[in-house]
């Protein structure tokens, strides 16, 4: 059994060891992730996991937004952008709604996409 141990150590130096810009695209990543496991929970009827993930992916985007740096006018950009997504997600929650869930994914696809690109620039 130490194949999971291993594998929690690799993933515990991973975060570790990311600069800022690694650790955004890595909750990008995690939210991508829970919101599909959302929408298979809609679909399979399972409310109980289609909350928790919703949920992750809420913590994952207030994140976002606690970290904000307002110093900077593009901060004010995604504030309006990550409330407009977290108000969503409350939404889609209350509904277990498929179809709010799979806009949001298309949102933090396109984000994490730029996000991306913005890293590969800076290199």
């Amino acid at each position: 059994m130490a194949l999971p141990r291993g594998y929690q150590n690799y993933q515990n130096n991973k975060i570790m060891t990311a600069s800022p810009a690694q650790l955004t695209l890595m909750l990008y990543d995690g939210a991508i992730k829970f919101c599909n496991k959302a929408i298979m929970a809609v679909e399979e009827g399972d409310i109980q996991k289609a909350h928790d993930n919703i949920k992750k992916v809420e913590r994952i985007i207030e994140e976002f937004r606690a970290t904000l740096n307002f110093k900077y006018q593009v901060a004010n950009d995604f504030e309006k952008v990550y409330k407009y997504l977290n108000e969503r997600l409350i939404e889609a929650n209350i509904h277990k709604d498929k179809e709010i869930l799979e806009e949001v994914l298309k949102h933090l696809r396109t984000m994490r996409e730029t996000w991306e690109e913005v890293m590969k620039r800076a290199r």
